[in-house]
């Protein structure tokens, strides 16, 4: 992408209006525009980010044996009705009214409707299990969003259902829940906490939340710092082994790791006073399993093997799509900008020409430019008649996780700089070796 052709409205001041990292960058760096409160259009930069985002978790979700589907926005609230949440809910629920005066909502959540789904086709065993899940965007109506896409009222989420016939094998679904979504996590340059936690409106008796550490969080969490250590890395996991699933569960879950909500003083003071951590942790995700809650409520049974109907067994895990951009500028920046991890970049690199005009650099910027388009790497090339500065603050700001820089003096001697925004360290090579070592970091990504 030529950035002078490219819609990409940076600010140079910080907006009064943003009071978090993350909110402030993604203002600055021209990604989102607020257009009502909590509610917000997603310009090109945001918008390419949430797809690499949204395109990470249907990959891992599918790897994990799950089944991707799309159910509506609105909701009619007879279906909230049969499972008793629809005056539980509260005021955060957006209650309308359609033209012949049915009662319609606009969907913070889908349990019942997947379970709706269900008991319209599913009557069997022998169809099971089943996961069903879906990304689409919801709306909760906070009383005081803030704090850009991390508290805003409608926010794009995956959410999925666990269908089982047996409670052993639903916590079977919930563990592989849990390895799947941290296999997500890490594929997006995150270290995110299995907490336990409360079930709140979904209800349940198990449930942990995915907690990012970071000062700006909204939930206090109480650790043992060892468990900040632990990854998935590129062990191969078979979602279908439950022995295999169950040990990675516990070994990502017996550390001590709670919200507030759940904290236990006693048991947190056993740990080793060198590994107890205080912070603040922001949620991107959590695991519920509830058994018969939704389906004992609105009729959703199947046959057994011995011929008897009973309920089934359910669980819902949900992952904030839109809220991640915010947890990784909180967790990814420096006050220059933000540090995209590779893996949810918009761009795999920029490249900057700092003689725009000169026939030398201009041929080699295009050069370096078609031979990543070639590797499949999309470029974001600044062919703009700026000063060096301006561009190298862009490209700080948006936080492009690879620059090449390209000059006259440096092609005399037929190198180029490629420089890491994490490290900032720089090197010249030429521009052979620039395409070659980032299509080398981009491989399989």
């Amino acid at each position: 992408m030529r950035l002078s052709r490219y819609f990409l409205p940076v600010l140079k001041e910080n907006p009064a209006e943003a009071q978090i990292v993350s909110h402030r960058y993604m203002l600055r760096a021209g990604m989102i525009k607020q257009q009502a409160a909590g509610i917000y259009s997603w310009l090109p930069l945001g918008f390419r980010v949430l797809r690499r985002i949204e395109e990470i978790v249907h990959q891992e979700q599918i790897r994990a044996g799950h089944i991707p589907l799309l159910m509506p926005t609105l909701q009619p609230a007879d279906l909230w009705r049969e499972s008793g949440r629809y005056d539980d809910y509260g005021q955060e629920m957006l209650r309308i009214k359609d033209r012949q005066d049915r009662d319609m909502l606009y969907g913070p959540t889908n349990e019942e409707m997947i379970t709706d789904i269900f008991r319209s086709h599913v009557n069997s065993y022998k169809d099971l299990p089943l996961t069903l899940y879906h990304i689409q965007w919801k709306f909760r109506d906070e009383m005081r969003p803030r704090f850009g896409v991390m508290r805003g009222r409608e926010f794009l989420m995956k959410d999925g259902y666990n269908f089982d016939v047996d409670r052993e094998s639903a916590l079977h679904a919930y563990n592989r829940h849990m390895v799947s979504y941290l296999r997500t996590y890490e594929r997006m340059g995150l270290t995110a906490i299995p907490m336990r936690a409360a079930s709140g409106p979904i209800g349940g008796d198990n449930t942990h939340e995915f907690l990012v550490l970071a000062q700006t969080g909204e939930s206090e969490v109480f650790y043992d710092d060892r468990v900040t250590g632990l990854k998935l890395g590129s062990r191969d996991i078979d979602y279908d082994d439950r022995d295999q699933v169950a040990k990675v569960c516990e070994e990502f879950t017996t550390l001590y790791a709670r919200t507030d909500e759940t904290h236990d003083e006693a048991v947190f003071n056993q740990v080793p006073e060198a590994h107890r951590k205080v912070g603040r942790g922001i949620e991107v995700g959590q695991i519920f399993y509830f058994g018969t809650k939704y389906s004992q409520a609105m009729g959703a049974e199947v046959v057994t093997k011995e011929g008897t109907k009973v309920p089934v067994e359910m669980g819902s895990h949900g992952i904030g799509v839109s809220r991640l951009l915010g947890a990784i500028i909180e967790a990814s920046h420096d006050d220059k900008g933000i540090i995209w991890p590779e893996g949810v970049t918009p761009f795999p690199v920029g490249i900057v020409n700092l003689k725009q005009g000169d026939g030398a650099a201009d041929a080699a910027c295009e050069g370096l430019y078609k031979a990543l388009a070639a590797k499949g790497l999309d470029a974001l090339y600044d062919d703009r008649d700026e000063r060096a500065g301006a561009k190298f603050a862009t490209m700080d700001l948006i936080g492009l996780p690879w620059r090449i820089t390209v000059g006259p003096r440096g092609l005399a001697n037929g190198v180029v700089e490629l420089t890491s925004r994490r490290t900032g360290e720089s090197e010249e090579v030429s521009p052979e070796a620039a395409v070659d070592r980032i299509a080398q970091i981009y491989a399989g990504r």
